[in-house]
């Protein structure tokens, strides 16, 4: 029987490489060493925020533009302002473990809401820095729905009381987003505290690049 070696070859080539393939995703691709995958509560639901496991697999082409024009897309400094802590996927990821586990802290989808129904970080509630921000259309109904949120509430002189408000993380698209760094101000403006803030800086776009789990 005749053999067509070079049919062999190929055939064998492709086997090992879907083993291989097979062997990369069976292992599982591990959000930090320690940190496989972490599960939170979004709208009701439990959801799985876990690292994309096709070694194949890319972003989303609306998080790959190089060319957005600056203004508005302009990239934001490192601090959103002094005393708030800019923080990474491990931290966010670290808090969802955490902080939000227990309802100590609230992540924050500071995007208009059409960006919002696009996809957003799991565990994620959208308040929009409109609603944050007076210079932005901000209003005492909209902070004070916040801050219900938040665990602020008002003293006996009417000023607000932050000694039960929870920690925040704050994030928009990306960098080149400032959407998320316009809400912070806003929430120091009304006296929330710089220690309690936190700004994920990398936003959507760093999100969906590490191919981190999205939510519609």
């Amino acid at each position: 029987m005749k053999i067509n070696n070079k049919l062999v070859s190929i055939t064998i080539t492709a086997l090992l490489y879907a083993g291989l393939s097979s062997t990369a995703i069976a292992a599982g691709t591990k959000i930090t060493p320690s940190i496989e995958s972490v599960t939170v509560e979004h709208n009701g639901n439990e959801v799985a925020v876990s690292r994309n496991q096709d070694p194949n697999g890319v972003a989303d082409v609306t998080w790959t533009k190089t060319g957005r024009r600056c203004p508005p897309f302009c990239v934001q400094p490192l601090t959103a302002a002094p005393g708030v802590e800019t923080v990474g996927i491990a931290e966010v990821v670290n808090f969802m473990r955490n902080e939000l586990a227990v309802d100590d802290g609230v992540i924050i989808d500071a995007r208009t809401p059409d960006w919002f129904t696009r996809g957003t970080i799991p565990g994620s509630v959208n308040i929009p820095f409109t609603s944050l921000h007076r210079s932005k259309g901000a209003d005492d109904g909209s902070i004070m729905e916040a801050f219900e949120r938040f665990g602020v509430t008002r003293s006996g002189d009417g000023s607000w009381d932050f000694s039960e408000a929870k920690n925040l993380i704050l994030w928009c698209n990306g960098w080149w987003c400032g959407q998320s760094p316009m809400a912070i101000k806003g929430l120091l403006n009304e006296g929330y505290p710089a220690d309690r803030l936190f700004y994920y800086r990398g936003g959507m776009q760093n999100w969906q690049i590490y191919g981190l789990t999205v939510v519609k």
